[in-house]
């Protein structure tokens, strides 16, 4: 977490100190929700080998993602599945969930197949 806050530029402290995390009412540290994000486009992007096919990606942030400090950490899952194929583009729902909870919501990415 430590080393993406650097990579971000973002240094919010919920994201390294579960001291800062539960003094604004979170249940610990929070994962960055742009790596939330980014990890869930990294399916669409090595499913179609070429991050240019993307034409589009949107998601909802639906809950934060819990890192405990423990050497096991946390785990989001995610999953692709592509719902249509239409002149040339895929239209693909992601989904990506941290134990039962959905952590993305509306996950969907637009890439060109042809």
């Amino acid at each position: 977490m430590v080393r993406y806050s650097g990579a971000s530029t973002d240094f919010n402290e919920i994201h390294f100190s579960d001291r800062h995390a539960r003094a604004i009412g979170l249940p610990g540290v929070v994962a960055h929700g742009m790596w939330t994000m980014g990890a869930g486009l990294k399916i669409v992007t090595d499913a179609v080998g070429d991050p240019a096919r993307v034409l589009s990606w949107f998601v909802r942030f639906t809950r934060p993602v819990v890192v405990p400090d423990t050497d096991e950490g946390t785990e989001v899952v995610y999953t692709a599945t592509v719902t249509s194929i239409e002149d040339g583009v895929a239209k693909i729902t992601v989904t990506a969930t941290c134990g039962d909870e959905a952590v993305l919501g509306a996950a969907r990415a637009e890439v060109r197949v042809d």
